[in-house]
């Protein structure tokens, strides 16, 4: 339900003089959001966009696709988008930047990575000594699923770099093509590349990476601190909206789930889109509210230690503002 400027083709000459392009008056709120990647990972997002649960708030959402946490962060802070969701750790960057503007994460979408590890074979048996001596297709380093897919290594005894090559200079939309070209013996991958991946023959899941790391703050919605100051009233209804999605997602089956947000992925089919919601179900992809977790909140800096990333500790508190998720649950509920 993705609103967009509808150009009048058969405009009156009046009004071709005035420019040609007509935006519908919806009597809703315009609201730009930028999400990192588009992928069934963020399921109830779509959810809140097809069944109207953004417009029931006043809200008319402007979707735009980052490709990146680098890419989604530089959009909000340069005032590109109003809410951005992508992966804490590019909010954790740019606190430590010192900036005064900085980046609030205010709700949690994910509590678990969302990638995939992917095998030439069929590793019914896999186990992550397997990948020692063999090269694995990674992301982009100081991203979350690098820094992810490298400290679950870590924790299975395996040296990146050392053990196993990396390759981390593809770009994240190349991944998966690279992958079924021959490059690499795993990939690291998130649906629906993964599944069409295995569909196409390319190759066979045999790990989750968001079951073996641990529940963290993966996805966050954020924005900037003049922008919260600046709506207050705005984010809380765009926070109801996600919630209402969230708890719609979480209460219904993967096929009902699937039909719902079909329409955001025109390339999949519902029965692969019921596939790949299950797998996120299965592993608990989503809280059942949007609250950020402290303990999770420890592990993630733990993760991006081990990367070599992280400069100084964040806390919590100063950081991350879990007023608007604490409403959104007294509201809906």
């Amino acid at each position: 339900m993705l609103k967009k400027c509808i150009c009048i083709g058969a405009c009156l000459a009046m009004m071709l003089a005035f420019g040609g392009c007509v935006q519908k008056d919806t009597g809703l709120e315009t609201l730009r959001l930028n999400e990192v990647v588009h992928s069934v990972f963020y399921a109830p997002q779509y959810a809140a966009l097809e069944l109207g649960f953004f417009e029931d708030e006043g809200l008319e959402i402007i979707l735009d696709v980052g490709q990146g946490a680098d890419r989604s962060m530089t959009a909000l802070i340069s005032g590109e988008a109003d809410i951005a969701l992508l992966g804490i750790e590019a909010g954790i960057y740019v606190f430590n930047e010192g900036r005064e503007n900085f980046a609030i994460p205010f709700a949690q979408l994910t509590q678990r990575a969302g990638n995939y590890l992917v095998s030439r074979t069929d590793d019914k048996d896999f186990k992550w000594d397997d990948v020692i001596g063999k090269s694995i297709i990674g992301g982009r380093p100081g991203g979350m699923p690098q820094m992810i897919l490298e400290y679950v290594l870590e924790q299975n005894g395996i040296k990146p770099g050392k053990n196993v090559e990396m390759i981390t200079n593809l770009q994240f939309t190349s991944t998966a093509g690279a992958f079924a070209g021959g490059e690499g013996d795993y990939t690291a991958e998130f649906d629906p590349s993964a599944l069409a991946l295995e569909q196409a023959g390319h190759g066979y899941v045999v790990a989750s990476l968001g079951l073996e790391s641990g529940k963290v703050p993966y996805t966050v919605y954020m924005a900037t601190k003049d922008y919260i100051s600046e709506n207050k009233d705005k984010v809380q209804r765009f926070t109801n909206a996600v919630y209402r999605g969230q708890l719609w997602v979480n209460y219904h089956s993967s096929a009902e789930v699937a039909e719902v947000i079909a329409p955001q992925f025109p390339d999949s089919d519902v029965e692969s889109l019921t596939i790949m919601v299950e797998r996120y179900k299965a592993q608990d992809t989503w809280k059942n509210d949007l609250m950020f977790d402290e303990e999770g909140f420890v592990l993630i800096q733990d993760i991006m230690e081990l990367g070599g990333v992280l400069s100084e500790r964040v806390e919590f508190e100063g950081f991350i503002n879990t007023e608007f998720a604490r409403e959104a649950v007294r509201l809906v509920n």
